[in-house]
């Protein structure tokens, strides 16, 4: 089997690979579903998914035939479900066939309100000519009324709702020095458009009905936050479009068969003050040690 269920506190949590199922398309993997006691409906678009292992990045392989193979490999390239206990899986994905990526992804759920996230990849083999690996998740949600994330700069609340699909579309952090590299022709994507925004604390949150969506990082290094108005498609029943809040993740001067990887964790419950916005990410970080 490709995904299940399961539950802890106040969620109930689908966690699946690559493979249709239903509604679900085939080519989303991560967090299919999240729903919570005081709120049904799935926060992410329920034919795709959150926390989407969505693109690699060289800079310089893509599509020259139409297609989306390359630009969307971690969809298309298989990918192994295992379930490690009632709040534990994890998706294993061997070395891709352009990027020799291979990658794990753990889950596990926490009470009362807590998904968290531990990646770790490795390269196979010198692909990323440019001296960069970069890594990218999609989160689809589900036609929230306030579509914009919000994060914290020079002590102060920034808010990011890009216009349109690609426009100063990525956030860094300013000790972020990182040039990504293209060659001539490769296509537009969200992660080649930089805001002139910046975020100092590690995280971000969104809002969707009476619910709060907070995404914190254990690091600054190698972290940025891409948004989109549109990336999850449309919603003809709400009128309005599926919002993307997504990230990425950066590895400059990469060595191959090294391991690289980072921690995350998604709170999701019901809306509250920004202090105790922070508080949670405080919380979670000291628990980090």
């Amino acid at each position: 089997m490709g995904h299940a269920t399961f539950r802890a506190g106040d969620l109930t949590v689908v966690i699946g690979d690559n493979a249709a199922d239903g509604q679900h398309r085939a080519g989303y993997n991560g967090v299919w579903s999240l729903t919570h006691r005081d709120e049904a409906d799935n926060f992410f678009v329920p034919t795709v998914a959150g926390l989407n292992l969505e693109h690699i990045i060289n800079g310089e392989d893509f599509d020259h035939d139409g297609t989306s193979r390359v630009f969307f490999e971690p969809r298309n390239a298989p990918m192994t479900f295992t379930r490690l206990s009632d709040t534990e899986a994890e998706l294993h994905q061997p070395p891709t066939p352009t990027f020799h990526l291979e990658s794990w992804t753990h889950f596990t759920l926490v009470a009362p309100h807590y998904v968290d996230l531990h990646f770790r990849c490795q390269a196979r083999q010198h692909v990323f000519r440019f001296g960069t690996i970069a890594v990218f998740w999609a989160s689809y949600i589900n036609a929230p009324d306030d579509k914009s994330i919000y994060f914290r700069r020079s002590q102060t609340w920034q808010q990011l709702c890009t216009q349109q699909h690609n426009d100063e579309s990525t956030v860094r952090h300013p000790g972020d020095r990182v040039t990504l590299r293209f060659v001539d022709g490769y296509p537009p994507a969200l992660y080649r458009n930089l805001s002139p925004l910046y975020y100092d604390e590690p995280f971000y949150y969104g809002n969707f009905k009476g619910m709060v969506a907070i995404l914190m990082f254990d690091r600054t290094s190698g972290i940025r936050f891409t948004h989109s108005p549109s990336g999850g498609g449309g919603n003809t029943e709400r009128q309005t479009s599926n919002p993307a809040w997504d990230f990425q993740f950066l590895i400059p001067g990469y060595e191959v068969n090294r391991e690289y990887g980072f921690r995350a964790r998604l709170a999701y419950r019901p809306r509250c003050n920004r202090a105790e916005i922070r508080q949670e990410v405080a919380a979670w970080r000291r628990g980090l040690g």
